[in-house]
């Protein structure tokens, strides 16, 4: 790791907020940088093409900021990881599909289930890179869960029901893949609906190669997160203390008035 270097993170809400609390983990002295673009449309209903241009904008406010890296801690934003690496950013960006598809065993053949947001299911990037000669993939949306989190309304009747309604066709699958950052937060109540299969939070692996990347990292008191959002400030550090049982303090950044 260099003095200079600053990892930044972009997550349309408090999702990343867990690759933040893995890092605290396997590389406490990386500084971090959080992007919230909750003041922006969602990402999963952006055109390609304007969700690829709202990250351009997000990583190189990043980047002025000190970032000396991206991650796209968003699977609906790291759909267009390929077209935003085509594009002049000032620093690298990683998406974490990869990392999903790769915490996936290749041995197993049997149902292998993804559970995610509309833009990434409809991308087929993980059906598309999980299928294997013999192996079943099995791919429920589950928007509604991530609008739960968001909202602080975990455990909440509705959140019970929707959650039960969504992976109910999954109950026959071996792993099923958390293909949203903020479904993690809820991994206890996947485990009750699915107690015979096995959870694959791609997190875990994303954050194993950033530690990697920086070895002088993986030891030492915590660096500095700093916390920006487009959106409310104190939605966010609502959200992100029921969810994740995380204190953090947001400032406002909103992007220039060109980005709608």
């Amino acid at each position: 790791m260099t003095p200079t270097a600053c990892l930044g993170i972009v997550d349309w809400g408090i999702g990343g907020i867990g690759l933040v609390r893995e890092l605290d983990r396997r590389a406490p002295g990386l500084p971090v940088l959080y992007w919230s673009d909750a003041g922006a449309m969602p990402y999963g209903r952006m055109r390609s093409a304007d969700l690829t241009a709202r990250l351009y904008d997000v990583v190189s406010e990043l980047a002025r900021r000190g970032a000396t890296e991206v991650v796209l801690a968003c699977n609906a934003a790291s759909t267009v990881a390929p077209r935003l690496s085509q594009a002049p950013v000032p620093v690298p960006v990683e998406g974490i599909i990869s990392h999903g598809l790769a915490s996936v065993p290749d041995h197993l053949r049997g149902p292998v289930g993804i559970v995610g947001g509309r833009r990434t299911i409809a991308s087929g990037c993980y059906r598309r890179g999980l299928a294997r000669p013999g192996r079943e993939v099995l791919s429920r949306v589950a928007q509604p869960l991530s609008a739960h989190i968001e909202a602080g309304s975990t455990g909440s009747p509705g959140f019970v029901a929707d959650l039960r309604r969504i992976v109910a066709p999954l109950e026959r699958a071996q792993a099923v893949v958390l293909a949203c950052t903020h479904y993690p937060a809820v991994s206890d109540w996947f485990a009750d609906a699915l107690p015979n299969t096995t959870l694959i939070d791609p997190v875990e692996r994303l954050a194993a190669a950033i530690a990697a990347r920086h070895p002088a990292a993986q030891a030492g008191p915590v660096a500095p997160r700093a916390y920006l959002t487009s959106g409310d400030t104190e939605a966010m550090r609502r959200g992100a203390a029921l969810a994740w049982g995380v204190e953090l303090t947001a400032t406002t950044c909103p992007l220039p008035a060109r980005i709608h």
